[in-house]
C-alpha cells in the first residue's frame, strides 16, 4: 500500500476512534444545555483524496457512521447522516471548485487550498451532515427550532475542533 492510503486508514480509524472515545462524552456532561455536540469524524469522509470513486466514499461513509454508531449505541442515525453527507460531497466540491480546477491527486485540505477554501468546504458538508443527523433523531420537523438551534450549535464548536485538527496535523496528501 502506499503512503496516502495508509494515511486515510490511520486518519480514518483515529477520527472513529477520537469521536467515540473522547468527544461522545463532552456534551454528556451539560445536561442542562442539551445542544453541544462535538462531531468531527465526518472530517474522515471530508478529507479522502478527491480521486476516490464516488461509490467507495458513500461506502466508507457507511462504514464510519456504523462504527460511531456502534460508540453510541444510536441504530443507523450516524450511518445515515454519513452516507448522506457522502453523496453530496461531489456537488460542494463542484459548487466551490475553484477557476484552476483542483489536481484530483490530492485531498481537500486547508495546506492544498487555503484555509478560506477549507472553511467553507467543511461548514457546508458539516451542516449537510448534522441538518440530516438532528432531523433524523427527532424525526419530526415539529422540533425544528431545537433542530436548528443543534446545528448551529453543534456546527460552530465542531468547526473550532476541525480547524485545531488541521493546524495540528496539517494533512497535505
Amino acid at each position: 500500500m502506499n503512503n496516502i492510503v495508509l494515511a486515510n486508514i490511520f486518519r480514518f480509524l483515529g477520527l472513529i476512534l477520537l469521536q467515540g472515545l473522547v468527544f461522545k462524552n463532552v456534551g454528556e456532561g451539560w445536561k442542562e444545555f442539551p445542544y453541544l455536540f462535538v462531531i468531527i469524524y465526518p472530517l474522515a469522509i471530508m478529507l479522502l483524496p478527491l480521486r476516490t470513486p464516488r461509490v467507495l466514499t458513500i461506502v466508507l461513509g457507511f462504514v464510519a457512521g456504523l462504527m460511531v454508531d456502534g460508540f453510541y449505541t444510536s441504530p443507523g442515525i450516524h450511518a445515515s447522516a454519513a452516507v448522506f453527507m457522502a453523496f453530496c460531497r461531489p456537488f460542494v466540491l463542484k459548487a466551490l471548485e475553484p477557476r484552476n480546477g483542483y489536481n484530483v491527486n490530492y485531498s481537500p485540505t486547508a495546506a492544498r487550498w487555503g484555509i478560506r477554501w477549507f472553511l467553507q468546504y467543511a461548514a457546508i458538508m458539516l451542516t449537510l451532515y448534522l441538518l440530516f443527523y438532528f432531523s433524523v433523531e427527532a424525526f419530526t420537523f415539529v422540533y425544528l427550532g431545537s433542530i436548528l438551534l443543534k446545528t448551529v450549535v453543534s456546527l460552530i464548536t465542531s468547526m473550532i475542533f476541525i480547524v485545531i485538527y488541521q493546524v495540528i496535523f496539517n494533512p497535505v496528501d
